[in-house]
């Protein structure tokens, strides 16, 4: 129950800061920003309290921890692979065009 409470917060939070935004639309833009960053921070800190926001961070976490293990082609290797992409593109086009080609030669023959 605690939990839903400490969710409806932080979306409570996220409502008012949007309706503070268009609440104060003749103030000037560093009281917009200050509104909305500080209505986010608030409601970012509720969520983190929450068992879904923890998760959410571990998630975060964990993702961050295997995108730096990710090993990234050289620009040697994007070129070829590049190259490769596009030979084989030309190549199946020229592929359907034939195909197109004789399907539309084999229509006109069975018509005519």
């Amino acid at each position: 129950m605690i939990e839903k409470l400490k969710l409806l917060a932080a979306v409570l939070v996220v409502v008012i800061g949007i309706g503070a935004f268009y609440y104060v639309g003749d103030r000037p833009a560093y009281e917009f920003a200050a509104i909305l960053v500080v209505t986010a921070a608030l409601a970012v800190v509720l969520f983190y309290q929450t068992a879904a926001g923890k998760a959410t961070w571990e998630f975060a976490k964990g993702a961050r921890q295997e995108l730096r293990k990710v090993v990234w082609p050289n620009q040697k290797e994007t070129m070829q692979v590049t190259i490769i992409v596009f030979v084989m593109a030309v190549v199946m086009a020229l592929f359907l065009w034939v195909v197109d080609w004789g399907l539309g030669k084999i229509m006109i023959f069975t018509r005519g």
